[in-house]
């Protein structure tokens, strides 16, 4: 039987904005820990003498080990007191990161990069503990303000690797990142008040109740059809950007997709006050103004796509869709049952991720079959979808 802490909920410590800010910066640096890799692949092909494509499959791990993680990992926050599960896992990203920077051959380097991947899925400990520490009518501009530090983590951490690695080496990258897990795991422990369990079950029994609760939450089911959808979309277009540019419309290099990704910046800084919405007028009709504002974004892509100004305008209008969408469901998801939001939220997150994937592959696909016009029609034909689930839901 699960049982619910009382003692806990009723005397639940207080979220200063120093722990508020500094959880969201957590989640920022530990999920760029996902994405260092991705520019530094040629480099790193050079190092050990491989092809691309070798070297591109430590890339698909470490999403995998990622994946894995969200599964197998954070269900436990539901049964484990959390700060000491995440004081344990960055432990073990420190370890992973510098077995990176030590890797002397691609085995190695590909057995490290899962393991960044497993390790790298804290700012989603992190994400259901904030929600579980704040006050219900400040829940959606809590979880915007973690989230927009994970936002922002995923945006700049390409052109943060990319530039360093270009100066220092792409090892460096990683030495520095495990640095700066280092200090995260001290500040964490040190901010972080203790959280009893909210639930006394089986592990093995715990993993079993994630397919309950998608059978049992109508509103659990939406959500991470919908968040999969909007993150096809995201990730279609940035997938297929590198491609864009590279063609004979703008002869540009992958320095100048990192750029792109400063820009959607200004999507994720809108995340607060996106949640401090929600709070007021409600998360369903908040995702609903997402879709409608992604859709516009790819008719931008499709109308003026081979002009700067019209990706500009339409990366911004994309990430704030997508971020914003992002941050209404995880209100709506996290506000569903107390002593089952760590499973909740591994239902949401593998969904989302799931769908990023998919949009990756189709994003490359389209545009290799069917040109830019064809990632277009991609992306807005997803967000169709998740309008009509959005409205057919209950």
């Amino acid at each position: 039987m699960e049982s619910l802490n009382n003692d806990f909920v009723e005397n639940k410590p207080v979220l200063s904005n120093l722990l508020i800010m500094v959880m969201a910066i957590a989640c920022g640096l530990t999920v760029a820990n996902l994405y260092y890799i991705q520019p530094l692949l040629a480099d790193i092909a050079k190092t050990f003498n491989v092809s691309e494509i070798s070297v591109g499959f430590a890339a698909m791990l470490t999403q995998i080990g990622y994946a894995v993680g969200m599964i197998f990992i954070l269900p436990l926050g539901d049964i484990r007191e959390r700060r000491n599960l995440i004081t344990v896992m960055l432990l073990f990203s420190i370890l992973s990161l510098i077995s990176m920077f030590f890797s002397h051959n691609i085995f190695m380097l590909i057995i490290s990069s899962f393991a960044v991947g497993f390790t790298s899925i804290i700012p989603q400990l992190i994400i259901p503990l904030a929600a579980q520490l704040s006050d219900p009518k400040e829940r959606g501009k809590i979880i915007g303000t973690v989230m927009s530090g994970l936002l922002i983590g995923i945006l700049v951490s390409r052109t943060f690797s990319g530039i360093l690695g270009g100066y220092l080496g792409w090892r460096i990258v990683y030495i520095i990142a495990a640095i700066m897990m280092i200090i995260l795991m001290i500040a964490l422990r040190k901010l972080i008040p203790v959280s009893k369990p909210v639930s006394n079950i089986k592990y093995t029994e715990l993993l079993k109740s994630m397919f309950h609760l998608i059978k049992k939450e109508p509103v659990l089911r939406e959500a991470s059809i919908n968040g999969a959808l909007m993150f096809a979309a995201f990730s279609a277009f940035w997938t297929s950007l590198i491609f864009l540019l590279g063609s004979s419309h703008y002869n540009m290099g992958p320095q100048a997709a990192g750029l792109f990704g400063l820009v959607g910046v200004s999507g994720a800084l809108a995340a607060p006050l996106v949640g401090k919405t929600a709070d007021k007028k409600g998360s369903r009709f908040v995702i609903g103004i997402c879709l409608v504002v992604i859709i516009i974004s790819y008719i931008f892509f499709l109308l003026f796509g081979f002009k700067v100004w019209g990706l500009i305008i339409g990366v911004i209008l994309l990430d704030l869709g997508v971020q914003s969408g992002n941050v209404s469901n995880q209100t709506r998801v996290h506000s569903l049952n107390e002593e089952m939001r760590n499973r909740i939220n591994t239902v949401y997150m593998v969904s989302f991720f799931l769908g990023g994937a998919l949009g990756s592959f189709l994003g490359s696909y389209s545009y290799s079959h069917f040109g830019w016009y064809g990632v277009c029609i991609f992306g807005i034909a997803t967000q169709i979808i998740a309008v009509i689930v959005h409205k057919t839901a209950k």
